[in-house]
């Protein structure tokens, strides 16, 4: 198993403004997921503040392209 505490408090900062995008599109996260095309369960792991969920770069991208803004954008902290 990866040790994914490492950057925890990353990964963290990332799901929420993953959160705050996907409110701000008015979407649900099943509505989200759908699109991404992961489980509603872990794109609540992704955004859950108290779950370290590392997750692909490959969703990462396709988060970004279904809530139409730059990647960049859930990197600024």
């Amino acid at each position: 198993m990866k040790d994914n505490t490492r950057h925890s408090d990353k990964l963290m900062l990332l799901g929420n403004k993953i959160a705050y995008y996907r409110r701000k599109n008015k979407l649900s996260q099943e509505q989200l997921a759908e699109k991404v095309g992961i489980s509603r369960v872990h794109m609540s792991h992704i955004e859950a503040p108290n779950v370290v969920q590392a997750f692909s770069i490959n969703v990462l991208f396709d988060i970004a392209d279904m809530l139409e803004i730059d990647v960049m954008d859930l990197f600024d902290f």
